[in-house]
């Protein structure tokens, strides 16, 4: 896929799901391609470039990861041994959990407590310390290593244990460890490295759908730089890509981290049935199966902004992709990433087809259900399908506030139904996420007890 094919792909896109300001890189059979398409605001509007900064998000969970594999090859931690080790001061609502929990089960999402926990404890250095002693305040859903549930707080725990390993902050940690050894000069953490260059704002649909910019800026606190902090452009982005996909990323890349390693990193530590991120967890990274071979892969969401990052190693191919609108960007990302890889490769992304079913069949997955930062309410349609009707937790919007005043949390109304395969999987036919896969689970007398949705298991709470 040439410039101009891979230029028209996003631009109609774009144009599609209504993002202002897209950057996308493609490097396949060892040819790299650029395009980018649109502006940096609707506001204050300048051309997107391949040097435009955009917030990667979650997509810096993957630097996490490989921070302490690093750190592990250079036996300075293991990763199957206790966090305890390294964080000595760690206090969890289950002590039992906080003895237990291990460095790999941060890393692929099994720690057990509610991971959606973002509390500002400022912006000096002293921020994940601050972070760590609170985490007494969420509740234990699942003992560690029992199942996956999307877990932020564990990977600011995890920059914890790098700060005390090395002695740094976490954001020095990662510069000295990952971006000065693999040339990656346009990744940073904090406003004022990002504010003297170009970056863009996020956009989010307002009230009467009108597309307007997204603000604050930033809604992650320094805390959460571990799990969502980083802001980095396209060329370093798809450089991050290439060196995890086995190449020299400019000769650097062997005195980083071995290719053993960085393979191990993809391969299954925990399998997903049907999960919207993928059907199974590397270390720090998803993994979608697409024609029995794995694709790699990590999006990232912040408050306007949605980014996505995926490799398929043995095909010589990687595609990065930034926008600078959500909840658009979510479509733009999935339905460019589909049609870059078939056009590249020939490889097909499985797309499941909701089926109707009866009400009765659909009744037992009636009910509420929720933990910290996002409550569900699923109801059964008249046309055969789920109504689910999401919340989020007071606790988001109020990182969201501009001057002390918490923006109204407005419900996202969705439609899904059951599709063949695994039992008790479903697969979302509303926009923006149309295509997107979870489940429900069952206990030991066949109930419903609990929901997969968007990588995190919620506990039912109601009926």
């Amino acid at each position: 896929m040439n410039d101009q094919a891979l230029l028209d792909v996003i631009a109609e896109l774009a144009n599609d799901w209504g993002v202002p300001g897209v950057a996308a890189a493609l490097w396949h059979r060892g040819e790299t391609t650029y395009a980018c398409h649109g502006v940096t605001s609707i506001e204050n509007p300048l051309p997107v470039d391949v040097h435009t900064l955009f917030q990667a998000g979650s997509i810096s969970k993957t630097f996490t990861a490989t921070a302490l594999v690093l750190l592990e090859a250079e036996r300075r931690v293991e990763l199957d041994a206790p966090v305890h080790r390294y964080v000595p001061e760690l206090q969890l609502a289950d002590a039992t959990a906080a003895a237990q929990v291990t460095l790999r089960q941060l890393l692929n999402h099994t720690a057990g407590w509610e991971g959606d926990f973002f509390p500002d404890t400022g912006e000096g250095d002293d921020a994940l310390a601050r972070f760590v002693a609170r985490l007494n305040e969420v509740a234990q859903l699942t003992p560690p290593g029992a199942l996956f549930s999307y877990n932020n707080a564990a990977y600011c725990l995890a920059g914890r244990v790098i700060e005390n390993v090395t002695g740094d902050t976490y954001e020095r940690a990662i510069r000295k460890l990952i971006l000065q050894p693999l040339d990656l000069r346009a990744s940073f953490y904090f406003p004022n490295h990002i504010m003297t260059r170009r970056f863009v704002v996020g956009h989010r649909p307002s009230a009467d759908d009108t597309l307007q910019v997204a603000r604050p800026w930033s809604a992650v606190p320094r805390s959460g730089h571990p799990a969502g902090g980083l802001v980095t452009s396209i060329k370093d982005l798809l450089g991050w890509a290439r060196f995890h996909a086995g190449e020299d990323c400019e000769a650097r890349g062997p005195q980083v981290l071995s290719t053993s390693r960085l393979r191990a990193m993809h391969e299954p530590t925990v399998t997903m049935r049907g999960c919207a991120i993928g059907d199974a967890l590397g270390i720090g990274w998803f993994l979608t199966d697409v024609g029995g071979a794995w694709l790699v892969g990590h999006d990232g969401s912040t408050h306007g902004q949605e980014a996505s990052l995926s490799f398929l190693p043995g095909h010589d191919w990687a595609l990065a992709l930034l926008t600078n609108a959500s909840p658009g960007g979510l479509a733009f990302n999935r339905m460019a990433r589909r049609r870059v890889l078939e056009a590249c490769t020939g490889v097909i992304e499985p797309e499941p087809e909701p089926e109707s079913a009866t009400p009765g069949a659909l009744a037992g997955y009636a009910g509420t259900y929720g933990a910290r930062g996002m409550r569900c309410q699923v109801a059964v349609g008249e046309a055969g399908d789920l109504e689910f009707t999401l919340r989020n937790d007071p606790e988001l919007p109020a990182l969201m506030a501009e001057d002390g005043e918490v923006p109204a949390s407005q419900p996202m109304n969705l439609r899904a139904g059951l599709v063949s395969g695994p039992a008790d999987r479903y697969v979302f036919a509303s926009a923006p996420v149309q295509g997107v896969t979870g489940y429900f689970e069952r206990d030991g007398d066949g109930d419903v007890r609990a929901l997969h949705l968007f990588g995190r298991w919620l506990p039912r709470v109601g009926t």
